[in-house]
């Protein structure tokens, strides 16, 4: 007869199984009996303990996005299991493989308010790709296959199992459980050859062809067919911020990255593009400005994953519903290849009249009032890696800039908050990256005011020795917001300025060694010192507060409407 085991064992065996090596979490009481197990350890599955639940899951989305690999948070029930909402829409919408386990109450406790219970389904289904509650233990192995078949097959998302205390102290046999697919959830659908066929026309035909590259190029593993295509048919690719990396910012087709703080040369170029050719990325309104003067000229052709994408922003001319490498795997041998030298010089006007007007500013690093400025610190800071490191950033001023002025010659090598904009993702996401890419220098860059959302997580950089390299860009402003005011809200700084601790200190009581950068005088020294420093480091840099992003696109303008400093308009050459 087979023996039977506790839920919870089963549990932990099946993660394993499952190629978990690894969970980020908070106990609590009703998944106790989970946490039992994990004392155990004999599964081989590390468990990290977080300081918040929210931490958990953004360290869990920070590992997933370093790696490929699923994320995996536990927390109990209620506040525990609550806790875990705001990651887990910034996982959906960010299409980030996470598979989310809470405790729950008893069967017969379900729905008579018992102490920490939560209707955890109803609440966690709108920010998720499934979610199931799982009351028997013989259930939790299929249910879990099935969890990570779903987290990181087709579009990549958040999955959540609610399991009650019933299947966690309830025995059942345990049988290895592989799902290899699911009826009526087709994850990988094949291009229609027609639809194949026309898009490599339309491409053949054109002469100022444009690819957009988003997050997709990296979730399919599309890199290199993305570089053999747009090297064989010189055709000019441009990113989304979460695109960043997935083509070597070097490379001689990369102009820049769109959107409202993007390049000037592949905003103002969208609307003279005759093609677009959109490979994993969702026309996110930061990316196309007002729709209706997004890229009038242009016949758009759309490769993505999730045919809910398609025309959900921009009207598009050919849909391709399948995997990004798949899709460019069957268009590379249909390009011809072409000379399209002119249309790809005229992205370099622009490109040296943003770095005249713009970039030279920030590069000096220096503001006259001797403070610092974000562009030449995140600049420097990278080169002083080598442009190698996986950089990581919370939300705001200190992002842009972070994507703006960083370089990058590995995939993966950027993760951020894209479509939700979560504040205190930076902190908690670079330590899961450490984690999962033990190997690779992880620089997180972030604000003053993202980084208190999630400071306590400092506490897990003390307890298991992340690596992570904090640079805090110090304005002593939400300066995103500040800009924002500035710039529309006649200067009324509702709220913004920010009275801040001892940030060097704090990181101090948690055996994290640092240093206050007080000029550009200082910054070359401080900078060294942390790269060659063997765990975490706190770079305290004391930026301007007046220091705004440019270029940008104010909301309700055209991609191509966009403002080089407070009050001037780029006017093309």
């Amino acid at each position: 007869m087979e023996e039977k085991i506790t839920g919870s064992e089963i549990l932990i065996r099946a993660l394993a199984d499952n190629g978990v090596d690894c969970v980020f979490g908070y106990p609590g009481g009703q998944i106790m009996p989970v946490y039992d197990k994990i004392y155990e350890n004999e599964q081989g599955v590390f468990h990290y303990l977080a300081r918040h639940e929210q931490g958990a899951i953004h360290a869990a989305e920070g590992y997933a996005r370093a790696t490929g690999r699923t994320g995996v948070v536990i927390t109990t029930s209620g506040p525990g299991a609550m806790n875990l909402l705001t990651g887990l829409a910034d996982a959906l919408m960010d299409s980030t493989p996470i598979v989310a386990i809470s405790g729950q109450v008893g069967s017969a406790m379900l729905g008579k308010d018992a102490f920490q219970e939560s209707d955890v389904i109803s609440s966690v289904l709108p920010v998720t790709k499934w979610a199931l509650q799982v009351r028997r233990p013989e259930d939790i192995a299929p249910a879990l296959s099935r969890a990570f078949y779903i987290a990181n097959s087709g579009r990549p998302g958040p999955v959540v199992i609610d399991l009650a205390r019933d299947a966690q102290v309830g025995t059942a046999v345990y049988e290895k459980q592989t799902i290899p697919f699911i009826r009526s959830y087709n994850s990988n659908p094949e291009p229609e050859k027609e639809a194949i066929e026309e898009a490599a026309r339309l491409i053949n035909d054109s002469k100022r062809p444009l690819v957009l590259a988003g997050h997709g190029i990296m979730i399919s593993g599309a890199e290199k067919v993305l570089a053999d295509l747009v090297e064989k048919g010189e055709l000019p690719v441009g990113t989304t911020m979460l695109g960043l990396s997935s083509i070597p910012s070097d490379h001689p087709q990369y102009v820049g990255m769109l959107g409202m703080h993007g390049n000037l040369g592949p905003n103002i170029n969208t609307n003279h593009a005759d093609v677009i050719l959109a490979v994993g990325m969702r026309f996110d309104d930061r990316v196309t400005g007002d729709i209706k003067k997004y890229a009038p000229n242009a016949k758009i052709i759309h490769i993505d994953i999730d045919e809910s994408e398609f025309d959900k922003m921009i009207k598009c001319d050919i849909h391709l519903h399948s995997d990004a490498r798949k899709t460019l795997e069957y268009l590379l041998p249909l390009i011809e290849r072409k000379s399209r030298k002119d249309w790809r010089a005229s992205f370099d006007v622009h490109r040296l009249v943003e770095e005249e007007q713009v970039m030279a500013r920030e590069l000096a690093c220096e503001a006259p009032n001797g403070k610092m400025l974000m562009g030449g610190v995140v600049r420097k800071v990278c080169e002083a890696f080598g442009n190698d490191a996986v950089i990581v950033t919370d939300v705001g001023q200190n992002q842009m800039f972070a994507v703006k002025y960083s370089k990058f010659n590995k995939s993966r090598s950027l993760i951020s908050s894209g479509g939700l904009g979560t504040m205190g993702f930076g902190l908690p996401a670079a330590i899961g990256a450490k984690i999962g890419e033990p190997n690779r220098e992880v620089v997180l860059f972030c604000g003053d005011g993202g980084l208190q959302m999630t400071i306590e997580e400092l506490g897990m950089i003390m307890e298991y020795g992340v690596g992570v390299k904090i640079v805090l860009l110090n304005n002593n402003f939400l300066g995103n917001v500040r800009q924002w005011q500035h710039l529309f809200f006649k200067s009324r700084y509702s709220s913004t300025p920010m009275v801040n601790p001892d940030f060097k200190m704090l990181a101090a009581a948690y055996g994290i060694k640092g240093a206050d950068v007080a000029c550009a005088a200082e910054l070359d020294a401080a900078i060294e010192e942390m790269r060659k420093c063997e765990g975490a480091y706190l770079l305290n840099v004391n930026i301007d507060e007046t220091d705004m992003v440019f270029p940008m696109t104010p909301g309700g303008n055209g991609v191509d409407e966009i403002l080089l400093n407070e009050s001037e308009y780029y006017k093309p050459v």
